[in-house]
């Protein structure tokens, strides 16, 4: 039984409801399991500093308690996540009819609201950049509702406008959100980091850039991972087609099967060798898994820079 089972994937049309569902199921799970010790129970009061102003105090707990706590509104945040979604056309992959599965940008994009319902809930700030051959879109990083839902609605226009033949340029768009992300903030990428061989170490090189600005980066590396590194295919010729680029081969899958296995795996063993190399988390997010993977991983990174 598929993850996505448990979801009517055709609330994709409410993306807000469908986030709900996927935290409301984590958190449930996360008392179930080792991580019971995260916080979840989320506090809407921090403790009182002697000598900041007394003007939020909240007396009725002080009554209570007979200790200071200080209100916490929604400007105040812990701490700021952008959220970073390449939105290249091979993101778009695979071709689901709608309702039975999710692709890899919808996949990205509703792991990114289920990660801004989270941090909404922690009170931490959030922003969303999005890129293809350009960063599309870049906001800085707030906690309020009307900021989480003009998010949402951005989402949504990426799941339901799929487009054909949009090429990636991880490398320049990551040095440019690098250069304009708030100092010290959680940078959480989703991309399948589809990058020309020949552009490869410049990748690296904009990850590095994004550490040396003092950030810390979690990379969470989508992908189908039945079709796209196992190469799941039945033995039958079949038309592939680079979605970026529109060029096509027909080939019989299993002629070439072992030999793309072979490049895959050593692509994502270098890029997982550079993610160690630079201290960028690293994760597969394998799209048929679900969505627990991305947020028991926030929670835990969350937790080593409290």
């Amino acid at each position: 039984m598929s993850f996505f089972d448990n979801y009517d994937l055709k609330q994709l049309n409410n993306l807000e409801l469908l986030a709900k569902q996927v935290v409301e199921g984590f958190i449930i799970g996360l008392h179930k399991s080792p991580f019971h010790g995260f916080s979840v129970e989320f506090a809407e009061h921090r403790v009182y500093n002697p000598g900041e102003s007394t003007k939020n105090i909240d007396w009725k707990v002080f009554g209570r308690t007979d200790k200071m706590f200080v209100k916490k509104f929604e400007e105040e945040t812990n701490l700021r996540c952008q959220i970073v979604i390449d939105t290249s056309s091979s993101m778009y992959f695979p071709n689901y009819k709608e309702g039975e599965q999710i692709n890899k940008l919808q996949f990205s994009s509703l792991a990114a609201a289920s990660l801004m319902n989270l941090l909404r809930k922690q009170r931490d700030a959030f922003g969303l950049s999005t890129f293809d051959n350009a960063v599309n879109m870049h906001t800085k990083a707030k906690s309020s509702t009307t900021h989480y839902r003009l998010l949402l609605s951005n989402l949504d226009k990426l799941i339901h406008d799929p487009q054909k033949k949009k090429t990636t340029s991880a490398t320049a768009a990551l040095h440019q959100i690098a250069d304009n992300v708030h100092k010290r903030s959680m940078v959480v990428i989703f991309s399948d980091m589809f990058e020309d061989r020949e552009k490869q170490e410049e990748l690296f090189s904009a990850l590095q850039h994004l550490k040396h600005n003092k950030h810390e980066v979690v990379l969470f590396h989508v992908l189908d991972k039945s079709k796209e590194v196992d190469f799941d295919y039945q033995n039958r010729p079949y038309l592939f087609e680079d979605l970026e680029t529109g060029e096509q081969v027909k080939l019989q899958s299993n002629q070439v099967k072992e030999f793309y296995q072979e490049k895959v795996l050593a692509y994502q063993e270098a890029l997982k060798m550079k993610c160690l190399q630079y201290k960028i988390d690293y994760y597969e997010a394998d799209i048929n898994k679900g969505f627990n993977t991305v947020l028991q991983s926030y929670m835990v990174k969350r937790n080593k820079m409290n």
